[in-house]
């Protein structure tokens, strides 16, 4: 039994949902807490896993993806994605991060969705890293991930009585808060 956080150890976990509003403002605040995430995509030989730098526009990612790349050629032939970020933690009890699920779209420079895209997309921060001036955003292809649906993780929401995986769906109804095993056997 854990002293420090008891409900913690309250099995099975509660499954009681997060009001809509909550949990959008929830994984927001995950997607902005930092910008490296980890890409998965369907190679030709399986998996592809790459950490990469990313941003976002509420749910919406974007990730600049290195021309001519293993998993840039992936989500050309196979656009179905999976993004996962996590913040640090330190146990169980700090335990927060998000996994977005959708079909990658690659936009293509000089696009009215690419500027968009690039006006979410820090690529300044990288330009002054290597010294590729500041003038011009480059010219690659951009890629945008606008989930349909987002795992959200949260151990902490256990003390409340809220479940400690919430399921967000572009289509409210069908919503949920999972026990963190049920969900397993759908994917």
């Amino acid at each position: 039994m854990s002293n420090a956080h008891p409900w913690l150890d309250e099995i099975p976990w509660t499954t009681k949902k997060l009001p809509r509003e909550m949990l959008e403002h929830r994984i927001q605040r995950a997607l902005t807490l930092t910008n490296l995430g980890m890409l998965g995509t369907l190679g030709l030989n399986g998996p592809i896993v790459s950490p990469l730098e990313f941003y976002a526009d509420k749910f919406t990612i974007y990730v600049l993806p290195q021309p001519g790349s293993p998993k840039l050629k992936a989500m050309q032939r196979d656009p179905r994605v999976s993004f996962a970020v996590a913040n640090p933690m330190a146990g169980w009890v700090t335990a927060q991060g998000a996994q977005l699920f959708g079909k990658a779209e690659i936009l293509e420079p000089g696009t009215s969705e690419w500027d968009y895209g690039m006006t979410i997309f820090r690529w300044q921060a990288s330009a002054a890293e290597i010294n590729t001036g500041f003038e011009n955003p480059p010219q690659y292809q951009l890629m945008r991930l606008d989930p349909d649906r987002i795992v959200y993780t949260e151990h902490f929401l256990r003390k409340d009585d809220y479940g400690p995986r919430q399921i967000w769906r572009r289509d409210e109804k069908h919503e949920q808060a999972s026990d963190g095993f049920s969900e397993s056997k759908k994917t």
